[in-house]
């Protein structure tokens, strides 16, 4: 067996089972699973049309690198969200079966293993990327986002020897599961940064949709480097899909763009690695990505949620809107998994600990005395949710 697969820690909803294994929910409330990040609001009917009226296409192979129909359409998306020009969905574009799979087998792609490489990431964050960099036979190197940085990775931290020995670099902005959002400048930093140490800069933007102010949408990665006249993206590779920005996490629908000479490498890995996306869920994309009427109505019911959330636990709770993304990341009155327990004991609802999606640095863990709340139920359930959770805040 490889002997990384031994590295890997239990993934943060196994260690959530765990924690409430001894416990009984009230039998007579009905359950309310804030603690996974799949979006429950309808997926749009024309995508599910579309899916449904090409069920024919099953007779044939996909491509690994897509139709041109759907990197066109991903192209004219990428240039009309993020001001590019001259994007070529022919080099700088590549389907994916969501982000997930393509977040992981990025780093097989990257990292050269006799060079005792590092890849940095986040902390707290998506454990895709630590497991990605172990099997990868790369030592994961976790920076901090706390309130001292605006919850963004503490870059202040990164030592010269460790941006030298870094060979790639995950960022999630907005971010998983802060909120927090990257300025253009600080990613220009970042791909400066690049430039100057050579590595490659894996962008996790899959909630960037996501926003409160429709005038002000978060930045992208390729949107500093067009910022700065580098059309060539070099080093920079984003990753969307339309999981979370058209209610589609059951398409597996996703992209990465950038560098065209990262691309074409990741594409030769994928060929091998036997990953197309099937013929039906690429037409059902190109409808997503040519639509943006329900990306629009997507926020909007985000924002209302947001609002209603924390007109109940804003005053209970120490906890602020973020500034993208689906998610409260509010400080507990008492540890993060004594609070969850009894919260799922009392009110049937659950959370998911902070500490769980963290790592301990120097005897700091960044996600304690904190819990990640996914507000993507319906409306009704989320005021539900805030009302028990306000309820097991007065027992404290």
């Amino acid at each position: 067996m490889n002997p990384d697969l031994q590295r890997l820690q239990p993934y943060p909803f196994e260690k959530l089972r765990a924690l409430f294994a001894d416990l009984e929910a009230p039998a007579d409330t009905n359950p309310i699973a804030l603690s996974i990040g799949e979006p429950k609001h309808p997926s749009p009917a024309f995508v599910l049309q579309a899916v449904a009226d090409n069920l024919d296409k099953l007779a044939s192979y996909p491509l690994t690198r897509g139709s041109d129909a759907l990197r066109e359409a991903i192209g004219d998306w990428l240039q009309r969200r993020f001001k590019l020009q001259g994007i070529d969905a022919e080099r700088h574009i590549l389907p994916v079966n969501g982000t997930r799979e393509a977040l992981f087998a990025f780093a097989q792609t990257i990292v050269d293993r006799d060079k005792a490489p590092l890849v940095l990431s986040p902390n707290p964050f998506y454990q895709i990327y630590e497991g990605a960099a172990l099997l990868a036979g790369a030592t994961p190197v976790f920076l901090d986002c706390g309130p001292d940085t605006g919850y963004l990775p503490d870059f202040a931290a990164v030592t010269e020897d460790q941006w030298q020995q870094c060979q790639l670099l995950y960022i999630c902005s907005p971010g998983n599961p802060t909120g927090a959002v990257m300025s253009l400048t600080q990613l220009q930093d970042l791909i400066k940064l690049a430039s100057e140490h050579d590595f490659v800069i894996a962008s996790d933007e899959c909630y960037s949709e996501i926003y409160g102010d429709e005038s002000n949408p978060p930045a992208g990665l390729l949107q500093a480097c067009a910022a700065m006249g580098d059309g060539s993206y070099r080093n920079c590779v984003v990753f969307h899909s339309l999981s979370k920005r058209s209610n589609l996490p059951g398409l597996r629908s996703g992209f990465v763009a950038g560098d065209a000479d990262i691309i074409g490498k990741f594409l030769q890995y994928r060929t091998y690695h036997g990953c197309a996306m099937p013929a039906h869920h690429q037409i059902a994309s190109i409808a997503a990505w040519n639509d943006e009427q329900h990306v629009i109505e997507n926020r909007a019911r985000y924002r209302a949620k947001f609002d209603a959330v924390l007109d109940i636990l804003g005053d209970k709770l120490n906890v602020t809107r973020p500034d993208a993304g689906f998610y409260l990341w509010p400080e507990t009155p008492i540890g993060e998994t004594e609070f969850a327990r009894g919260l799922f004991a009392q009110q049937h609802v659950t959370v998911l600990p902070g500490s769980f999606l963290a790592r301990e640095v120097d005897g700091h863990n960044p996600g304690a005395n904190r819990i990640r709340m996914a507000l993507v139920a319906e409306m009704a359930q989320c005021v539900e949710a805030a009302e028990r959770i306000a309820a097991y805040l007065e027992t404290l």
